[in-house]
């Protein structure tokens, strides 16, 4: 544990007051001292009683696993809905067993029902239990003592509320409901859809069941709906059953067990677009305005799911894999069992699936079906057991399907979210200490478990950490792991003793901050010396494998050392001579590296490093102080054609920084024409488009007008506002209006651009309109826009427009979209009252990331009162 700091100096002070305050008071021969004894006494016993508090509270405070009382064998469930009301109507049949000692009360999850009855099913008899029921557990009072060699079978008839007290949620799943029925009331913008979000413990709002991590079940889950209606749900789909009264019934099996968690249904009017990998079925449901989309954005999955099976030595383990996309959905995406539910920004019509970026969410849900559901963590707790893993398959995948640069450049991107939150936030990986299960749900959990789990391989090898992973894969099979578990497995396969790694990274908080240097005074042996920052009263003191490099006679020279101290120095006994070393080339490490390192180095480093994100690193490390420097600019006109589009698409962006570069590159406008034109990248294309326009915008309209054609919407939309931006083009009005009914976000911010620049006072309707229509990323994206043409553009509609930037910031489920309409309320800071509203909207936000941002745009008006 961490010990209180703070005591000590307070005792100090305590005893020095008491002294000045007795020092001139006369008393009998020995008593002071005897008082100043006791006083001490006293100080002492105050210490440790609060020390006593301290571990008490610890106690009290420690998130155990869920104690196992009973084991859940198999859940049968038979449900129906009342669309109109939001409500489910169920039937369920549990079949239980006592874990190990003999029971004669169930305990069930079930939030928010009317439990009409409850019965015991025996010998083909239904006999009536009693219960008590608190609107969030059930307590069954069973006939007799069961023992753990009986079996029982318990049926529960119930409506189940999932609006009622739903709650407030958290940044990673926005709300409580686990059953959500989308639009019942059938508005025309949207279709009528039931979906679940289980995890963390909400599919207790839907059905009864002992909603712990740490459980497992067989499910089968008879859905009755509408005939119009698809159902797609967990395991194989064995009948579908036409009802006398037109609705249909279907009957879904899943007949191997999974965490309660990870049970799901999904109803609504999708399409199904069928796919395979090696005879398992893999299909894509989707609206179908967007089934030609589909194909383009899920078409690696069958690829995805073989290169998992091969790398992790263990084959797909479910009856099939389905995909389905969702709208309002409160999460990125969940993997449940054989089916995952994604956000609606993955419904793309076929010309935005060319620019689609999606792969990475794609195999984040599918390594889950391993690292999540075939073995699961026991508790949330271990949560990164699940999410460190799905969060490094997308380096895996990216590594295998793009490249290497590819891979580290998200992984590079990876740790800088998670360095960002360690700003405000440092926590134990695995932690036993949260005010609820979903504040684990953060980059702790997320990245920098994927980060540690790269160290790992890396330090390891490929061959002894897959091996291990198979191991450990194979060994917990449909079974709940802990922290442990996963050391062990590593251990049992290399003979190595990892509890040091495992013990710094998962088991404490922070990370290294490295300073180094290097002395080039031998040129044959340089000497690195490197020194540990970090607060040592918070944060380990790191055992840290690393690796350095360097080019000679153009080959690649790697040495490899583990830093143990908190100063130390290595002889790198290169014995040709070398002007750089390298110190973590490739950023292999989860640190905060300091160092000087000037213009000479990072021009060594982008000529010589054969890594993409070394490459990048430099790039970016050649700031516009070097603008009119010739050896910078040769290096700026090298990085447009860098192999690595990422280098390539920051040039130009420097470029457009440091217009300087402009006259210093020879025939820099035809380099950039012929990016525009024939970049395989398409945000690169788009950055070299811009800069165009900056140069000369009216020279290159016609190729304006002939790329806002072009198939990527990233291409078209700027090229679009690149000619609506140049006054010259006097048919700029007729251009817009052949797009003013385009759906996509990026033609739709081009022309607000312009409607805003031009005060087109006349398109506030086409405003409202665009506002309602949108959502998700795109909603985001727009609400600025929005916030601006009715802050500029003054008239009767701006009362409609703070109305409805204040229902988006008080009530949208994302949070960067109610920060985004929080910030546009700004804009009518002098209207009566919107001063007011803002101060409501932050006073009520529970989101404490969206509550700082609010924070700072409210503080002036705070500061008044």
């Amino acid at each position: 544990m961490k010990l209180d700091k703070t005591r000590p100096i307070l005792a100090i002070v305590f005893v020095l007051f008491w002294s000045c305050q007795t020092a001139n008071i006369t008393v009998e021969e020995g008593s002071e001292q005897n008082n100043v004894a006791v006083d001490q006494q006293d100080l002492k016993d105050h210490e440790k009683s609060e020390k006593v508090r301290k571990l008490e509270s610890e106690i009290s405070e420690y998130r155990s696993s869920n104690q196992r009382d009973f084991d859940l064998i198999h859940t049968a469930l038979d449900l129906s809905f009342d669309f109109e009301n939001e409500l489910v109507f169920g039937e369920a049949k549990l079949l239980i067993k006592p874990y190990f000692f003999p029971q004669s009360a169930l305990v069930l999850d079930a939030k928010d029902f009317d439990i009409h009855n409850i019965w015991l099913v025996e010998d083909g008899k239904e006999d009536v239990l009693n219960f008590r029921y608190n609107t969030q557990k059930a307590t069954i009072y069973l006939p007799r003592e069961y023992t753990n060699k009986d079996t029982l079978q318990v049926k529960i008839k119930y409506t189940a509320m999932p609006n009622e007290n739903s709650g407030q949620g958290s940044v990673a799943i926005t709300d409580r409901k686990g059953l959500y029925f989308i639009n019942t009331q059938g508005n025309e913008n949207k279709p009528i859809q039931i979906w679940t979000q289980g995890e963390t413990e909400h599919n207790s709002k839907w059905f009864p069941t002992i909603d712990s991590p740490n459980e497992r079940t067989t499910q089968e889950i008879r859905l009755t709906v509408p005939e119009q209606f698809r159902t797609i749900s967990n395991g194989t789909l064995i009948s579908s059953t036409t009802q006398a009264d037109g609705n249909r019934t279907d009957h879904w099996q899943m007949d191997l067990p999974h965490a309660p968690y990870l049970a799901a249904i999904v109803v609504g009017d999708f399409v199904e677009i069928k796919d395979e990998w090696e005879g398992l079925q893999v299909n894509y449901y989707v609206e179908k305005e967007f089934e030609e989309g589909a194909k383009t954005v899920f078409k690696n999955t069958p690829e995805m799911i073989g290169f998992f099976s091969e790398i992790l030595g263990v084959r797909y383990p479910w009856q099939k894999y389905d995909q389905v996309v969702v709208r309002d959905f409160v999460s990125g995406a969940m993997e449940n069992t054989t089916v995952s539910v994604f956000m609606e920004e993955l419904n793309l019509d076929e010309r935005e699936a060319i620019d689609s970026e999606w792969d990475g969410i794609i195999a984040h849900e599918l390594f889950h079906q391993w690292f999540g559901n075939y073995v699961t963590n026991e508790s949330w707790s271990n949560l990164t057991l699940n999410e460190a893993f799905a969060n490094y398959s997308e380096y895996l995948w990216y590594d295998y399907k793009e490249g290497r640069d590819e891979a580290d450049l998200h992984h590079v991107s990876e740790l800088e979210q998670y360095l960002s939150e360690a700003k405000r936030k440092q926590v134990d990986l695995i932690r036993f200490y949260y005010d609820d299960p979903e504040d684990m749900f953060d980059n702790h959990s997320y990245a920098k478990g994927g980060r540690i789990l790269h160290m790992l391989r890396d330090y390891l090898g490929d061959d002894a950490f897959f091996s291990s992973l198979q191991h450990y894969l194979t060994k917990h099979a449909f079974r709940s792991v802990e922290v442990h578990d996963l050391r062990l497995a590593f251990e049992e396969v290399t003979g190595i003793d990892l509890n040091w790694f495992f013990n710094q990274w998962f088991l404490d908080s922070g990370h290294p901050v490295l300073e180094y240097e290097v002395d080039y005074s031998q040129p044959e042996n340089l000497l690195l010396t490197v020194s540990q920052r970090q607060d040592f009263e918070n944060t380990p003191l790191y055992k840290l494998p690393f690796k350095v490099s360097w080019y000679s006679g153009g080959e690649r020279f790697v040495k490899e050392y583990i830093l143990d101290k908190a100063w130390q120095q290595f002889a790198i006994e290169n014995e040709v001579p070398i002007t750089e070393l390298y110190f973590d080339e490739s950023q292999q490490l989860l640190a905060e590296k300091k160092s000087y390192r000037g213009k000479a180095h990072f021009i060594n480093q982008f000529k010589e490093s054969t890594f993409g994100v070394s490459r990048y690193e430099a790039l970016d490390s050649l700031s516009s102080d070097y603008s009119n420097d010739p050896e910078v600019t040769s290096v700026i006109e090298r990085a447009l054609q860098d192999p690595f589009w990422a280098i390539r698409e920051m040039a130009v962006m420097k470029i457009s920084q440091n217009p300087d570069w402009i006259s210093q590159i020879e025939n820099i406008e035809e380099k950039l024409f012929e990016i525009a034109e024939n970049d395989q990248k398409n945000t690169v294309r788009l950055g070299a488009i811009e800069l165009l326009s900056l140069i000369d915008g009216g020279k290159y309209s016609p190729a304006f007008l002939r790329w806002m054609n072009d198939p990527s919407y990233y291409v078209a939309g700027t090229a679009l506002q690149a000619y609506l931006e140049n006054d010259s083009n006097t048919n700029r009005d007729e251009i817009a209006e052949r797009f003013r009914e385009s759906r996509n976000i990026r033609i739709i911010v081009a022309l607000a651009d312009y409607f805003i620049s031009e005060e087109h006072a006349e398109e506030s309707d086409w405003f409202h309109k665009k506002l309602e229509n949108l959502g998700g990323q795109s909603l985001y994206y727009f609400v600025g826009y929005y916030a601006d043409y009715f802050s500029k553009i003054r008239g009767g509609n701006s009362e409609l427009a703070v109305n409805n930037l204040v229902k988006l910031a008080s009530e949208h489920r994302a949070s960067y979209v109610r920060i985004a309409a929080f910030m546009g309320i700004f804009g009518f800071v002098d209207e009566p009252g919107v001063v007011d509203q803002a101060k409501r909207i932050f006073a009520e936000e529970k989101d404490q990331m969206a509550k700082d941002y609010m924070e700072f745009f409210l503080s002036p008006y705070l500061e008044e009162n």
